[in-house]
């Protein structure tokens, strides 16, 4: 059974495969790249048009809606000993941010770090993207390997990304 929320915020698994009345979601739990057979019975199905794509050798992010890249930014990612993890994930909730330096909300997503087991006491280390945290220089236009695996971006970056609903996609590559 998945509970329907998580971290407490309604849970939005994206749909990857589809067989004879069952469904097989993408999880927001370890080991990244989770996954589990639900029945479709019940279960409400929506679409976004909105895909996001973290490019860690060009350290860009990069927004898509149906196809057309409507935003492409420089990211701070993370450094060679705390990387940012590479596959499939997804937009698992929107957070209040902790600081003005975090920018005006943080997007969770369902990526865990796999060189951090737990962030600064909270049992886990979530990948999440975010504001700058004080390093925009850093970031500037190329992008930067600066974080401990999260995203960092430009706060006018990160405020375009508002519109992209919880469940949308997310594919880190290399």
């Amino acid at each position: 059974m998945i509970a329907p929320t998580w971290h407490g915020s309604p849970l939005f698994l994206p749909v990857v495969a589809i067989r004879s009345g069952d469904l097989e979601v993408r999880l927001p739990t370890r080991p990244n790249g989770s996954t589990t057979w639900i029945s479709e019975t019940g279960i409400h199905l929506s679409h976004t048009p909105y895909r996001i794509v973290i490019d860690i050798a060009t350290r860009h992010l990069v927004l898509y809606r149906d196809g057309v890249v409507v935003l492409d930014a420089p990211a701070g990612v993370g450094t060679v000993t705390d990387p940012t993890p590479i596959g499939h994930f997804f937009v698992a909730s929107f957070a209040t941010a902790p600081s003005s330096a975090w920018g005006p909300f943080v997007i969770v997503t369902s990526a865990h770090s796999n060189a951090i087991t737990d962030w600064e006491e909270s049992g886990d280390a979530v990948v999440a993207i975010h504001g700058p945290l004080g390093e925009n220089a850093e970031i500037g236009t190329s992008g930067a390997q600066i974080s401990h695996g999260c995203i960092r971006l430009h706060v006018s970056a990160l405020a375009q990304l508002r519109v992209v609903p919880d469940g949308s996609p997310i594919d880190v590559i290399a």
